[in-house]
């Protein structure tokens, strides 16, 4: 019987499922309510049911389910599976030992780490990064996260806690970040940020969705097309202290507002980073920048490949 994974994609509206197998096919999928108000201890249970209910769900697919693998916002340890820090998205939920609770209900290895870092690996293997053996991973979404690919695996530091790069301070004493300290990277080039930036030049309610924003940049407003500008502008501040950090082949840039505006955004970015990163940096081949493929599976793909792994 083949190999496959049950992979788990937890965010603080919805959870994303679905059984994967080695090749990165998406046999099933399914979402269900996150309902996080509800309290840690019911959202365990939930999750519980979920990869319980899954194991004969495969043998009816054919495929034999080898492992667990959980992406969650927050901070993660990932030898042991336990979340140490959680967005206000998911109260109550710091301290949860995860991995362990869901080993225990079903009996099969489970990796569990960061959402940001299970999207990375599923890029890297099935999806925009797996031309490249190492890569930078960013998601701008409500927050900006990121994941440094190194030979196909998370880099994670001592703890499993690496790529907090939205926290990086690229202003001292800028904007205030939803962590508590000021001029972070997310506090300029998250999806929030982009609004802000709208916000400040006196732009109306109606006209602040990312949509409606670079809907009109790209009809030459020329209020809108500096809103973008400047907010292109910030993405590629930060990026340019990651490349000038990592030195990376390729940079895969992912999240809501890259999928909706593709070349137009990317091009934006591509030409500031021309200007900001220092020229031995790009080359003898300029940096790769290239948006991800996998869009709201990715996730889910990227916690199974995780799982499989686990289970080897």
């Amino acid at each position: 019987m083949n190999r496959a994974a049950l992979g788990i994609d937890l965010g603080g509206t919805n959870i994303k499922v679905g059984i994967v197998t080695e090749q990165g096919e998406l046999l099933h999928e399914a979402k269900v309510a996150t309902e996080s108000w509800q309290g840690p201890d019911a959202l365990l249970a939930k999750l519980a049911g979920i990869a319980s209910e899954s194991v004969p769900l495969a043998g009816t697919l054919g495929v034999r389910l080898d492992g667990v693998g959980i992406g969650t916002a927050g901070q993660v340890h990932r030898a042991s599976g336990q979340v140490l820090g959680a967005t206000a998205t998911l109260p109550g939920w710091a301290g949860m030992p995860l991995g362990a609770k869901i080993r225990e209900e079903t009996g099969l290895p489970v990796a569990v780490d960061n959402d940001v870092n299970m999207i990375a690996l599923g890029e890297a293997w099935h999806g925009a990064g797996r031309e490249w053996a190492d890569f930078l991973c960013i998601a701008l979404g409500t927050g900006v996260g990121g994941c440094w690919i190194a030979d196909r695996s998370v880099y994670g530091g001592r703890d499993g806690y690496a790529g907090e790069f939205g926290h990086g301070i690229i202003h001292m004493d800028g904007k205030l970040c939803s962590c508590g300290n000021k001029g972070c990277w997310e506090a300029y080039a998250s999806v929030t940020a982009l609004q802000s930036l709208a916000r400040e030049r006196g732009m109306q309610e109606q006209q602040l969705s990312p949509e409606e924003l670079f809907r009109s940049a790209r009809a030459n407003d020329m209020e809108a097309l500096e809103v973008v500008d400047r907010y292109c502008g910030y993405i590629a501040a930060g990026l340019t202290g990651l490349v000038h950090t990592f030195n990376p082949a390729a940079i895969v840039l992912g999240g809501a507002i890259v999928a909706g505006q593709g070349d137009f955004l990317l091009d934006k970015v591509r030409s500031a980073l021309e200007h900001s990163v220092m020229p031995a940096f790009r080359s003898p081949e300029p940096i790769r920048l290239v948006a991800a493929e996998l869009g709201g599976h990715a996730g889910v793909i990227g916690a199974a490949m995780a799982a499989l792994k686990t289970a080897e």
